[in-house]
């Protein structure tokens, strides 16, 4: 008698079945879906065709805000400082008192000196009496020449002396204006730097009390490289001028250049300009930093979102798209207009410019380029024939 073959297991059978099934699935179906075409390498990137246009020929720079007019405000004379006049840090108009030294001594040397020229003129009167009666007695030989002559020279040196005393009222009354000292000019007042009954000494350090800054208009104070200096040196004297707030808004477009420095700074290599800027609720103080930009005019150049733009060790660098690959670009750069920047020199009109995904962008990487949705012609007039100034 036969031994019967035990029957597999129905797990056995059931596991054999499932793994064969996907297998028959897909052997019906079409060959074209069977196994999907391995996904292509290239990195898709937004790129922005080059094209040459006019943009302002502007150039940004770090300045310092200083008053317009900034004098010091010193005591003449010597004394006790009895009185401060005036708030600290507020306007103030010119004239205005700001302080008051003890004026008794010098009105005492104004009475005194007022009594020494009625002194003077009452000997005077007496040396003409004196001459006028020996004058005829000369003629009768009453009495000699020389007693004559010696009474005329009398005259003469009183008249002189009073012309003296006069001269020293005069002095003492200026002094005893000076106890009143007051702003030359209108301005904002600085801190007093004397307390009232400090003893105050003309024409030393302790004469200095408080300063006057005018500040409506404020000068801005700042410096260009002389390669960007060359840039504006034809019309500068023409130029505007701009204050940049932080966030890159412009606060003030009314200044104007008024004075450039015609020597180029030997330490620095830079030229030294100022501008002047209307200031009437004091928005700018003298001290304060501030970001400058000056428009001259206008320049041939290409534009490209700052974002495109990298730094690095030796220069600023763009990418470009050649031949399918991602190649790096130096260029040289001007200012912002805006979120773009200003390109003078390294691209030419035509080149494709990666200007987003550039995180998975490296030298070399094999890019897909897709034109950006703005992307548009430029007109004729601003994009003109490129020329060798601008290819730089």
């Amino acid at each position: 008698m036969r031994d019967t073959p035990a029957p597999f297991p129905r797990a056995v059978v059931l596991a054999a079945f499932l793994g064969i099934a996907p297998w028959l699935a897909g052997c019906g179906k079409d060959g074209a879906n069977a196994a999907p075409a391995p996904a292509s390498n290239a990195v898709p990137v937004a790129v922005k065709k080059m094209a040459f246009e006019k943009v302002p020929l502007s150039i940004d720079a770090v300045g310092r805000a200083e008053g317009s007019r900034e004098v010091e405000i010193r005591a003449r004379v010597t004394g006790i400082l009895e009185k401060r006049l005036y708030e600290e840090g507020t306007a103030t108009s010119g004239g205005a008192t700001l302080f008051q030294i003890d004026p008794a001594p010098y009105e005492l040397e104004v009475q005194q000196a007022r009594a020494t020229l009625q002194q003077e003129k009452a000997r005077k009167e007496l040396a003409e009496q004196e001459s006028a009666r020996l004058a005829p007695l000369v003629q009768t030989r009453a009495v000699s020449q020389r007693e004559a002559d010696t009474a005329q020279s009398n005259v003469r040196t009183s008249a002189a002396a009073i012309a003296v005393a006069e001269a020293r009222v005069k002095e003492a009354e200026l002094n005893l204006s000076y106890t009143r000292v007051v702003a030359p000019i209108g301005g904002v007042t600085g801190r007093s730097l004397r307390s009232e009954g400090s003893l105050v000494t003309a024409n030393t350090d302790s004469a200095l009390l408080t300063t006057v800054t005018r500040v409506d208009p404020v000068w801005v104070r700042f410096s260009l490289a002389e390669p960007d200096f060359d840039r504006i040196r034809n019309t500068h004297k023409q130029a505007s001028v701009q204050l940049i707030a932080s966030d890159g808004n412009i606060v003030s477009d009314k200044g104007r250049l008024n004075f450039a420095a015609s020597t180029i700074d030997n330490k620095t290599g830079a030229v030294e300009l100022r501008a002047e800027f209307p200031n009437p609720d004091l928005r700018w103080l003298p001290g304060q930093f501030v970001k400058v930009r000056v428009l001259a005019g206008e320049q041939t150049a290409m534009r490209v979102p700052q974002a495109a733009v990298q730094q690095n060790e030796q220069s600023r660098i763009v990418m470009v798209v050649i031949e399918g690959k991602a190649t790096p670009r130096p260029v040289q750069t001007s200012s912002w207009i805006g979120s773009d920047m200003v390109i003078t020199g390294g691209l030419k009109e035509g080149d494709q410019v990666i200007v987003d995904n550039l995180v998975k962008v490296r030298p070399g990487t094999a890019v897909q380029p897709t034109a950006v949705a703005s992307e548009a012609p430029a007109p004729a007039a601003a994009a003109p024939a490129p020329t060798t100034t601008a290819k730089r």
